[in-house]
């Protein structure tokens, strides 16, 4: 089979020919006809009359005899009305697949004989195009396996393929459109089964998109066509044949945009969304072309509003695919981003609209009624700043932070308030995905955030909150280092006119003070919490109020017990909307129910007892309620109660953990019939004799999905904290973790890992009361588990290693969190059950061969390659296998330290080095000599380097591996003391007060002196070092190391050395400190310390 020659059953087309029309005009059967009055009845202005022709239909089309009626129907050219022959069409597509297998073969030839000859002269087009669909149904019942398609050299209906050559060639232009119509309805067939064919048919499409002289329609139906198949293919190979036609392609597209064609656009973007991820190299190689077109797309406002939304998707999309491509274009990367600030600094919508129009409480109360439920309520600010936000966490940061934040700093110059407010507003959207630049610049960008806090107009200050929110929630820990600045600018805007202000300073709130200490929120605390409940009392937008409570949660967060006095007055208001029935703000009752988990986690037990009979009671009657987000909502109480109430959530347990079980047992994904989807005479799709394969489609549940992620988060929580009570259920809740674990969505799968080390804990407190003995390497004897925990941790360990190999990131992190605690408790003789599989892959993770690191911009690897999150969960895994299998350990460093090393580098990001450096000391730690080898090719050079970095976080990791090597190596390295001292002490120059992790460089510098001292006096000159190290104590923020520190200096003392007494007052003044009653030091060290303190004395 040849695609382009005719045979003699083919003649040329000439539609609407009066010989043709002579074929088909004849008289229709008495059946025929009674199936032709009742579609009648169907295309009437009368509910009842359709609602009567449809009882009577259904019956009629079960038989497969009505597939002859319905045919000559829609044959029954100048007999019978075009709107009944169009319904007599889409029957027919709907009730072939259930029947062609019962018509006779010889009615199946005419079938498509006669369908070929209604195509050629039907003058309809509503006709024609209902035929084009029926056509296309039975080319592909007449498909064989698609399996061996192309091996095969089968073609199915062949004479259909040869007639839509012959139209192709036709002079006249209807046949024409109806060759490349037929194609693209046929596009899954053609893929299939014509791919010898693929040459000639691109030929025909190029023809065609390139004729000047060709009619729109034509061309139209053209690209439709090849659009569909470069859609269909984009995953293949073969894609390359058509992909070389995007030139002309693009070249169209800019001629429809011009005529404002904004259908054949819509298409057009549509098949660049669909080949945007696909890996062919001419795709590659045409996307700057393509992202010109989008850019174009999204700044034409004559275009609707979701044309726009998709071209910018489509640009959002191909940073996704081809980050490093697109990044290194620094031409195509400005022209993006001009055309992302124009769009926000000529528009008047808020720039913090990434914030608001996500929640749906701020769009019900916007005054102008503007939203609507059912549209995708695209704004051009809002399309910007998703594309912007999708670059940010895209592009490799090295090309787009800098030339993002230049932009913003000169927009923030401008005398032009929509200029400031797009320049601050997109400072905040790149936040998140420029988290790591964005901490080590926060010096030169925070003082910009804070000025426009306080700017004249309030665009620019909503902005200005919003960025300050994004800064708080994705700049941890630097931004805290901030506190005094953002918590009283926050506050005061609390006060602010515009209410919108008002809300973001509450989302700055939350973003902030969650993470703060007691101490930093301390000086505010009172006023705060009065403000916020006065605002919560008088306030009537929803959305206010949402976030109002979202602040008092956080800032209960910080305060810890500090809360408790406001506990009564803020349960109060909390009760009131915990009981709310009103669907409409079933949003706030679930807010007021997660601020009183907050507040529980917050005060303890002691302090939120009171309130935890009426805030569970709340809780469990909103299950009652038909709302999946409110559930989600209780479900997150239930883990924070579980957290607070340990033994005395017991009760509660076997009324709720059955319904949590039955939440993991419902589908998160409905199978429907495709038609049905469709709803186009979806009555007539309902037939319990027939077998329609292939005809459904996966109709997601996104509400259940986290309804489904909060009950197995409490389910988690219950098994931790309830322990032994947990038992009965357990057995269970396996088998649905192990299901929820194969699920479609990596939401449910990562929430699964992240529950599966709950069950071991369980059946520890169970049958072995709460811990297991183990030693560090050892696994000979008998082993420590009962059966059941034997069987139990072996399930969840291979459940666990089985996602480390999975394909998204996230649930591999949180499997890696999973193994890591369940071998904490267990031991090596856990480890022992999955130790192979689990190293191995471990392994492949830090070597980036693993599946969840193999997709993507694969061609164009850098050294640098951005920080991926979880891979701090895998370098914690690794130390783990270390601190489990002690020695046996060793012998895997030649696999596991190279990989490790190459994070180290100094072309790779801070967050990379800092991962790095922390697992050779972990591992330095657990391994003491067993690390020898490594220490002059290895170890010292990564010291010496991260003691010497300009990132707090490295120098920190770097002074904890120098001290643990020290101490784990001893007399092998003492050589090295002068070098390693040398370095550790320029960190003792850092002010401890600017931050936090300032503060912790020091405390690590100090217990790594401690470390070189206990290992090896002799080699420190203690007269010059030991008051560097007392001047930094007691220590500040790395409370760990307080037993490393004080039993340095409590056994200098026993040795009277005069270096020491020398320094007695210094010493005393130090142990003053560290033992007072609100110390941080234990208080087994206090008293040790208090001891020392009466021998001075």
């Amino acid at each position: 089979f040849t695609f382009l020659p005719l045979t003699e059953k083919i003649k040329p087309i000439l539609i609407g020919s009066n010989q043709t029309a002579l074929i088909l005009v004849m008289s229709i059967s008495a059946e025929a006809t009674q199936v032709a009055s009742l579609l009648l009845n169907l295309t009437q202005p009368d509910t009842e009359a359709i609602r009567n022709a449809e009882l009577l239909l259904k019956p009629i089309l079960k038989n497969p005899n009505s597939i002859p009626a319905l045919f000559e129907v829609l044959s029954a050219r100048g007999t019978q009305p075009v709107a009944v022959r169009h319904v007599a069409a889409l029957l027919l597509r709907k009730r072939i697949p259930g029947h062609y297998k019962n018509l006779p073969a010889d009615y199946k030839v005419k079938l498509q004989a006669d369908l070929l000859l209604l195509l050629a002269g039907e003058t309809e087009r509503m006709v024609r195009n209902g035929a084009i669909g029926v056509t296309s149904v039975i080319c592909e019942l007449q498909t064989p396996s698609r399996d061996n398609a192309a091996a095969s050299g089968q073609v199915p209906w062949p004479e259909l393929f040869q007639f839509i050559s012959a139209a192709t060639q036709d002079a006249n232009p209807d046949a024409r459109e109806l060759a490349f119509l037929l194609l693209m309805e046929m596009t899954e067939t053609v893929g299939a089964f014509l791919s010898m064919q693929f040459n000639q048919i691109a030929q025909l499409f190029h023809g065609s998109i390139t004729n000047e002289q060709e009619q729109v329609k034509v061309k139209t139906a053209a690209v439709k066509a090849l659009g569909g198949l470069m859609s269909f293919l984009a995953d293949e190979p073969e894609v390359d044949i058509f992909c070389n036609l995007l030139p002309a392609l693009l070249q169209y597209s800019l001629e429809c945009q011009k005529r404002n064609d904004e259908d054949t656009v819509s298409v057009i973007l549509d098949v660049f969304y669909d080949i945007a991820l696909s890996t062919s190299a001419v795709v590659s190689n045409h996307t700057a072309a393509i992202v010109r077109f989008c850019l174009g797309c999204m700044s034409d406002q004559n275009f609707e509003m979701n044309i726009r939304d998709n071209a910018s998707l489509v640009v959002a999309t191909l940073s996704e695919s081809k980050p490093k491509k697109f990044g290194k274009d620094t031409e195509l990367l400005k022209l993006t981003l001009d055309t992302i600030f124009n769009l926000i600094e000529n528009s008047d919508e808020t720039g913090a609209g990434a914030l608001f129009m996500s929640n749906p409480a701020w769009r019900d109360d916007d005054d102008d009624g503007a939203f609507d439920p059912e549209g995708d309520n695209a704004t051009e600010t809002s399309m910007a700043q998703g594309t912007l936000d999708m670059l940010a966490c895209e592009l490799p940061k090295k090309y787009i932070f800098k030339p993002v934040v230049e932009m913003c700093f000169s927009r923030f110059q401008s005398p032009n308030d929509n200029h400031r407010k797009a320049g601050i507003a997109c400072l905040g959207v790149i936040a998140e995905g420029c988290a790591e630049p964005f901490r080590e610049h926060l010096t030169e960008i925070m003082p910009i955030v804070l000025q426009a806090a306080g700017d004249s107009s309030a665009a620019v200050r909503e902005c200005a909150c919003f960025t300050l929110g994004q800064m708080s929630e994705h700049c941890q820990p630097e931004i805290l280092g901030y506190s005094n600045q953002v918590l009283p600018i926050a506050f005061a805007l609390l006060d602010d006119q515009s209410v919108a202000v008002q809300a973001t300073s509450c989302y700055v709130l939350e973003m902030f003070c969650e993470r703060l200490s007691p101490e930093s929120v301390r000086p505010l605390l009172d006023s705060l919490v009065r403000k916020l409940a006065e605002m919560l009392a008088n306030s009537n937008k929803r959305s206010v109020q949402e976030m109002t409570i979202a602040a008092l949660a956080a800032t209960a967060v910080a305060a810890e017990e500090e809360f408790a006095p406001y506990v009564e007055g803020v349960a109060t208001l909390m009760g009131k909307l915990m009981s709310i029935t009103d669907e409409k703000m079933f949003s706030l009752r679930g807010r007021a129910l997660e601020c009183m988990g907050h507040i529980s986690i917050a005060v303890g037990k002691e302090n939120f007892r009171p309130y935890f009979t009426q805030t569970m009671q709340c809780a469990c009657e909103g299950l009652a309620f038909d709302s999946n987000d409110l559930h989600e909502f209780a479900y997150a109480l239930f883990a924070n109660m579980a957290k607070t109430m340990e033994d005395e959530f017991i009760p509660c347990l076997n009324e709720l953990v059955p319904h949590l079980l039955e939440v993991l047992k419902q589908d998160d994904g409905l199978l429907e019939r495709q038609a049905e989807v469709k709803g186009e005479l979806g009555a007539f799709d309902d037939s319990d004799d027939e077998a329609e394969e292939g005809n459904y489609v996966i109709n997601v549940r996104t509400a259940l999905l986290e309804a489904k992620k909060g009950a197995i988060t409490a389910i988690g929580e219950i098994g931790t904290h309830c322990g032994a009570a947990f038992f009965p259920f357990l057995d269970e809740t396996i088998k649905l973790l192990q299901k929820a674990a194969t699920n479609w969505h990596p939401l449910i799968k990562a929430e699964a890992a992240e529950a599966f080390p709950s069950m071991v804990t369980s059946i520890v407190a169970a049958q072995h009361g709460g811990s297991i003995e183990w030693t560090k390497g050892v696994i000979t004897g008998p082993c420590p588990f009962s059966d059941n925990t034997a069987t139990v941790t072996s399930v969840i360990l291979k459940e666990l290693v089985e996602l480390l190999k999975d394909d998204d990131q996230e649930t591999v992190g949180k499997a890696c969190g999973g193994i890591e605690k369940t071998l904490d408790l267990c031991g090596p003789f856990a480890l022992a059950m999955v130790a192979n599989d689990c190293l191995a892959a471990t392994h492949a993770l830090l070597t980036k061969s693993a599946p969840c690191q193999v997709l993507g911009d694969q061609d164009d690897y850098d050294d640098d390659d951005e920080h991926e999150t979880f891979m701090v969960a895998v370098c914690d895994l690794v130390a783990a296998f270390g601190r489990v299998m002690g020695p046996h350990f060793v012998s895997y460093l030649p696999q596991f330290v190279p990989p490790i090393c190459e994070f180290a580098k100094s072309s790779r990001p801070i967050s990379d080095r800092s991962m790095a450096v922390g697992c050779l000391a972990e591992l330095a730690h657990e391994l003491g000599d067993g690390v020898k080898d490594y220490w002059r090719p290895v170890l010292l050079p990564a010291i010496l380097a991260g003691l010497a970095d300009e990132d707090h976080s490295i120098r920190r990791n770097a002074a904890y591996c120098a001290g643990a090597c020290c101490e784990g190596l001893g007399d092998h390295i003492v050589g090295d003391y002068v070098q390693i001292l040398q370095a550790v002490g320029q960190l003792f120059n850092i002010d401890p007060s600017t931050s936090d992790t300032a503060a912790a460089v020091v405390d690590n510098a100090a217990a790594c002196v401690s470390r070189m001292i206990m290992a090896s006096l002799s080699n420190v000159p203690i007269q010059q070092v030991l008051p560097v190290l007392l001047k930094a104590l007691p220590l500040k923020n790395d409370f760990t190391e307080n037993e490393t520190v004080y039993k340095c200096v409590l056994g200098l003392l026993q040795l009277n050395n005069a270096d020491v007494l020398a320094q007695k007052e210094e010493i005393k003044r130090v142990f003053i400190a560290a033992s007072a009653a609100e110390s941080e030091v234990d208080d087994e060290i206090k008293q040790q310390l208090q001891l020392g303190l009466q021998a001075l004395n």
